[in-house]
């Protein structure tokens, strides 16, 4: 290309005269460089961006949580699916759970406060055949006053209700009160094991990953530390998928046996109110009642 157009110039100078034609060759070389320097700059730019689009595909180069999981094998695959659902069940207890205590105190509160303005046992009990025991404390007060009556009225017909109705009532009570314990433990189990198991599966799957990872790269040529960081970066995302799994159901764990510990302390407390009105007509303000010189104790056995 540039030799005809430097044979073109030469000619047209010949037509028009020595002197233009010797202007024009020595001319010819001068724009030959100029061509040739241009033609060195396009390809110098070139070949940088070539090299910044490859660092960039480097760079980002399917490094991630997907990219880990798609390369990895069965026991990899596993370990994710395992933690992505013991993140879904501590997530869904939590929730559930939750709206549960909020409900169960909101009603708690109206329900305390009915009773105590009732002016008889009557009164209760046809507010709680209206509204139903929908919470413990309307749970533990029906089956209450419900053994009261029944034990006074028929006596000692079966085993279980057998002595006095005072002793009658109480183990009514703590029968109720030991449901009401189960129940608002009931997932507990799960959270704490969630929150125990969760990382160590996280980094069983971060040494699994390691050792594959360096494995594969062992068997290659060239080894930099570009081709160790990756794919042992990508193993460790399994510690932290572990730690923030774990890490909700700890602090969800520790708050709900809280809030229990101290609904049923209520509880109790009402417990022993109830069975004094029960048994004596009066209510007291302790959280023991005195009978036949003997301390009589409404606490359930549970664990601390």
């Amino acid at each position: 290309m540039l030799d005809l157009i430097g044979s073109a110039a030469l000619t047209l100078a010949q037509a028009v005269g020595p002197e233009a034609a010797q202007a024009a060759a020595s001319a010819a070389p001068v724009a030959s460089a100029a061509v040739d320097a241009a033609a060195t700059v396009a390809g110098g730019a070139t070949t940088a961006a070539q090299v910044a689009l490859t660092s960039g595909a480097v760079e980002t180069g399917g490094q991630g949580v997907l990219h880990f999981i798609g390369q990895s094998d069965a026991v990899g695959k596993s370990l994710f699916v395992f933690l992505m659902l013991m993140s879904l069940a501590s997530w869904y207890l939590i929730l559930a759970k939750g709206l549960t205590h909020l409900r169960i105190r909101r009603r708690s509160r109206k329900f305390l406060a009915e009773f105590w303005a009732a002016s008889s046992l009557e009164q209760v009990e046809n507010e709680i055949s209206t509204h139903g025991a929908e919470e413990p404390f309307a749970h533990l007060a029906s089956h209450a006053i419900h053994a009261q009556k029944h034990h006074t009225k028929y006596g000692a017909l079966k085993l279980e209700e057998s002595g006095s109705t005072a002793a009658f009532v109480t183990r009514t009570i703590r029968k109720v009160i030991d449901e009401e314990t189960a129940r608002l433990e009931n997932g507990l189990t799960v959270l704490a094991s969630v929150g125990s198991t969760a990382p160590f599966v996280g980094l069983f799957g971060t040494v699994w990953g390691v050792y594959h990872a360096l494995l594969s790269i062992s068997m290659t040529d060239g080894v930099t530390i570009n081709r160790i960081a990756g794919p042992v970066g990508e193993a460790l995302i399994m510690t932290g998928l572990g730690l923030a799994v774990a890490i909700p159901a700890v602090l969800a764990y520790n708050a709900f046996v809280r809030v229990n510990r101290v609904y049923l302390a209520q509880l109790d407390a009402f417990a022993h109110d109830l069975f004094t009105f029960l048994t004596t007509g009066q209510q007291v303000a302790d959280g023991s009642h005195e009978r036949n010189g003997r301390t009589i104790s409404l606490a359930s056995h549970r664990g601390a």
